[in-house]
């Protein structure tokens, strides 16, 4: 057995140890097959006022610009399906990615776990941890690597348990087995365009990142815009109905995460109370959750806007 053959298996399986439920592994290159295509997304203004897409462009194209000397990209997927969601179908609802612990903080410390056992098991390895925070094309890096395909809805599917999950890397300088991407399953199906309530799916692969309702709860700042006014299928914090209605989620299983399970406080929310909802009730609700993002204030104005 070769070095790089025996450390990848020893990442692999340590991976899995930590809770992750699917690991894959690409070649730190430039990303040819983005670069037009991330070029075209933001010319056409499909980032909204996420300016932030604009910046380090060259470095969401090439890992080796983040982590000197890179050899390998090791992408991680790690399942947030619930096993129960809210109770009241009236109430105003929530993107599931956000029941339970905040995402960022559960896999940066997997992953600074996982890069710790690299180095104590392998040697002096230099990486960086990445959790959506930072400028990395994950779903790109993921679909290279064979974790899944890109659904029309753009986002990563698996073909034995959908794609609700988190995608995690670790940028690393150490060569390694790399894994084949595999191929799109999509096939005619059009659910998730033709479910869209604001038609952001402009076109299959194409979102108007600036259409999606997602970006109106979470990432606009300003008021959101009149044209969409009864379109938000009642959404408050980002939306899943692209997820919902594709078939390949028909494989979703429950997450075995502890940090994920949601907050029954939440789930028990009747409609009412979230329109009742005071400052105070929102920090306890959504202590150390992802709704943080958007404040009291964006959740509100989020709630005034789909009220009904």
């Amino acid at each position: 057995m070769t070095n790089s053959s025996k450390y990848t298996q020893q990442i692999k399986s340590e991976s899995k140890r930590l809770g992750f439920d699917y690991v894959g592994i690409s070649k730190a290159d430039f990303l040819e097959e983005e670069a037009p295509r991330l070029e075209n997304w933001l010319n056409n203004n499909m980032h909204g006022q996420m300016s932030y897409m604009e910046n380090h462009f060259d470095k969401r194209l090439d890992p080796r610009l983040l982590v000197p000397g890179a050899k390998s990209v090791v992408s991680l997927l790690l399942n947030y399906f619930p096993s129960e969601e809210q109770t009241d179908k009236s109430a105003p609802k929530i993107s599931k990615y956000a029941y339970g612990k905040d995402y960022h903080d559960v896999i940066k410390e997997k992953l600074n776990l996982l890069l710790e056992f690299i180095k104590q098991n392998i040697g002096e390895v230099d990486g960086r941890v990445f959790v959506d925070s930072a400028p990395v094309l994950d779903k790109a890096w993921a679909k290279k690597s064979g974790l899944g395909w890109i659904g029309k809805n753009t986002n990563l599917i698996n073909k034995s348990s959908g794609s609700f999950y988190f995608i995690a890397e670790l940028i690393i300088d150490l060569e390694l087995e790399y894994d084949g991407a595999i191929k799109d399953y999509c096939g005619t199906c059009t659910k998730c365009i033709d479910a869209c309530p604001t038609d952001a799916i402009i076109a299959p692969y194409v979102v108007d990142g600036s259409k999606c309702i997602s970006y109106f709860t979470i990432e606009l700042k300003e008021n959101i815009p009149n044209e969409v006014k009864g379109k938000m299928d009642n959404w408050s914090f980002g939306c899943d109905v692209c997820q919902d209605v594709c078939p390949w989620n028909s494989f979703s299983k429950p997450h075995s995460e502890p940090h994920f399970q949601a907050n029954t406080e939440l789930l028990g929310m009747k409609k009412d109370d979230w329109y009742e909802l005071t400052e105070e009730t929102f920090k306890r609700v959504f202590n150390g959750s992802a709704v943080k993002r958007t404040k009291f204030s964006g959740l509100t104005r989020n709630l005034e806007f789909i009220k009904t």
